[in-house]
């Protein structure tokens, strides 16, 4: 064999001895990577145990070491305060309960103010229905009496105009008078007075002038007989009177004086 043939065998040898060695480590890394990991639970235990500085730290304290446990008193919360999960869902109740009042007193002012509207407006119907029936009352009522004047007036004719002789005539006549009198009585009770017109100055909202007389003897105005009589029902006229009403006579010029003279 050559010499150049040797170096060649020994670089073969060489190279096959490398690769083998490379293909010993390969699998040792692939034998350590598929073994388990370390439990770091006893991992931690042995380290607490190996520890020495946690034994020297006092409770409630914490520890110079970075990562050193903390006092748990200090972190504990108090039973009664409540957490913000427990305040929030009360003052959102509350808050509810508060709309509600509210809502509720809004109701109620509202339903005063309709019940004090509705009884004024009662008091309002009440008073004008009796203010109606009583109108309705007197109406009828007035209506009734002048159907009963006609009457009256007969009656005072009669006393004026007859003059009875004999005892027969006066008897008749008491009687018919006796029954007129209870007939004005009837009327005084409900409320009916008869007008004194003769004498007193001229109204118009109580008399009806159907004459006028010139003369001197009466003021100018004045009533000076009751033609017929009127009527009041209250303070309420039934029937105006019929009056004769004096007046100033007109003055004689002297032109009218000298001629009948001449």
């Amino acid at each position: 064999m050559t010499e150049s043939e040797n170096r060649v065998e020994n670089s073969l040898e060489d190279a096959a001895s490398e690769a083998a060695a490379s293909s010993d480590t390969a699998a040792e890394e692939v034998v350590e990577a598929a073994a388990p990991a370390e439990d770091p639970i006893e991992a931690a235990a042995e380290t607490s145990d190996a520890d020495p500085v946690g034994d020297d730290v006092a409770d409630g304290e914490t520890s110079d070491t970075e990562g050193s446990p903390v006092a748990f008193d200090a972190l504990e919360l108090d039973p009664d305060e409540p957490t913000p999960d427990e305040v929030s869902p009360a003052a959102a109740k509350v808050e509810a309960l508060n709309r509600e009042v509210q809502a509720m007193r809004e109701k109620l002012e509202e339903g005063n103010s309709q019940y004090l509207r509705i009884t004024a407006d009662f008091e309002n119907f009440r008073k004008r229905t009796r203010k109606e029936q009583e109108e309705q009352g007197d109406k009828i009522k007035c209506s009734t009496i002048l159907e009963l004047l006609p009457v009256i007036d007969n009656f005072e004719r009669a006393r004026v105009q007859l003059k009875p002789e004999g005892e027969g005539a006066v008897s008749i006549h008491k009687s018919y008078q006796g029954i007129y009198k209870q007939l004005v009585d009837c009327l005084k009770r409900i409320g009916v007075s008869p007008m004194r017109a003769e004498g007193q100055e001229f109204d118009p909202m109580l008399h009806e002038a159907v004459m006028r007389e010139p003369t001197d003897e009466h003021p100018d105005g004045t009533v000076i007989e009751e033609l017929q009589r009127g009527y009041l029902l209250g303070e309420r006229v039934l029937r105006h009177a019929m009056v004769r009403v004096a007046v100033a006579p007109d003055p004689v010029s002297t032109s009218d004086e000298s001629s009948e003279e001449a």
